[in-house]
């Protein structure tokens, strides 16, 4: 089973991640760790990455395609994968099922976690991480010590990252709906797209993906 795990920066795929994976049976892939691979390793692939990186390019869809079946082809992933950040475009999308189809495979399900632009924004700017241990909070709904300092290590080093600035997280959630949400659109009219109300209890929206992959 080949699923995507779809929805803006902050509806919770990462938080979904691990128990849609393993309710499918099939292997998390996060397209940032397979670049991190090949650009640690200095892969040939790696390589023909950062030659675009270094010229201040951005890598052809048709590379990112490769890099990405680079990980479909290990054993543990011929059975399918679950995407997480992958497509980002129409065109990624279109070459990832056409590579899938000529594998005998296809795109399952897309699981869509829809969640309010206000919500996103209030989720993303809330949170804190500890540059110490990498403990992560939020403002509002699981904040660090009463004196700022994190609760896990004690290290007085509990900031906002520099994306999840107000600002910044407005320009994220513009960029999703300029860009990204257009791959939902191509979805709908060729596999099957479930959308979940992400803005629940994590319980709630996990019962529903499962529910999604039965």
């Amino acid at each position: 089973m080949d699923v995507i795990l779809f929805g803006p920066p902050g509806a919770g795929k990462g938080t979904q991640a691990s128990t849609a994976s393993e309710a499918a049976g099939v292997p998390h892939v996060s397209t940032g760790d397979i670049f991190r691979h090949h650009l640690k390793n200095g892969t040939e692939l790696g390589q023909k990455v950062r030659s675009y990186m270094n010229e201040g390019k951005l890598v052809p869809d048709e590379l990112v395609l490769e890099v990405v079946a680079s990980r479909l082809e290990r054993d543990d992933a011929v059975g399918g994968v679950l995407f997480d950040g992958f497509p980002r475009t129409v065109n990624q999308a279109q070459l990832l099922r056409r590579w899938l189809l000529d594998h005998d495979r296809d795109i399952n399900v897309v699981l869509n976690l829809v969640v309010p632009d206000h919500v996103v924004e209030s989720r993303l700017s809330g949170r804190r991480s500890c540059r110490s241990c990498g403990a992560t909070y939020h403002v509002e709904f699981s904040p660090p010590a009463q004196d700022g300092s994190c609760s896990k290590c004690g290290a007085d080093e509990v900031v906002q990252r520099a994306d999840d600035q107000p600002e910044t997280v407005r320009k994220r959630i513009q960029t999703y709906h300029a860009q990204t949400a257009a791959v939902l659109a191509w979805a709908r009219g060729h596999v099957r797209v479930v959308d979940i109300d992400a803005d629940q209890a994590i319980a709630t929206v996990r019962a529903a993906v499962l529910d999604a992959l039965r």
